[in-house]
């Protein structure tokens, strides 16, 4: 199946110097995804009636969404490329993802949007490890 990502990859007119475009598309996908599902997780816990109990997973998820969402762009871009920067950015993306994937995950028997983002934050720091496994 093509999306959007892998197709603008795939148009790129330049050399992408050897990065693995599939890799390069899941992880900007999952970024994306996890973006939204740590805001819309986050917006979740501010209605809930334990709410000061969510403090720090509602921080946790603004967090993570900003970086998922500057890690997407970053990754987007081509040109002018620094591999110096994407492994920090992708390094970056992984540990918040981790975090937030561990905060979500302690209220998930209690909150069913902090499950469904815990999974998203596991998803992308996988896909953020294994796109920096294959940069070297």
């Amino acid at each position: 199946m093509t999306t959007t990502v892998s197709d603008l990859l795939r148009t790129y007119p330049a050399d992408l110097g050897g990065v693995d475009r599939d890799a390069m598309a899941r992880c900007i996908e999952e970024c994306l995804r996890c973006a939204q599902a740590c805001t819309a997780c986050a917006d979740a816990c501010l209605s809930e009636p334990t709410v000061a109990d969510l403090t720090k997973c509602i921080r946790t998820d603004m967090d993570c969404a900003d970086v998922c969402t500057a890690t997407a762009a970053v990754l987007s871009r081509h040109t002018g490329y620094d591999a110096n920067v994407t492994r920090a950015v992708l390094q970056a993306c992984a540990t918040v993802c981790a975090a937030c994937g561990d905060e979500c995950a302690r209220h998930s028997d209690m909150h069913e949007h902090c499950r469904v983002c815990a999974e998203a934050c596991r998803s992308c720091e996988q896909a953020c490890g294994e796109l920096l496994a294959g940069l070297g």
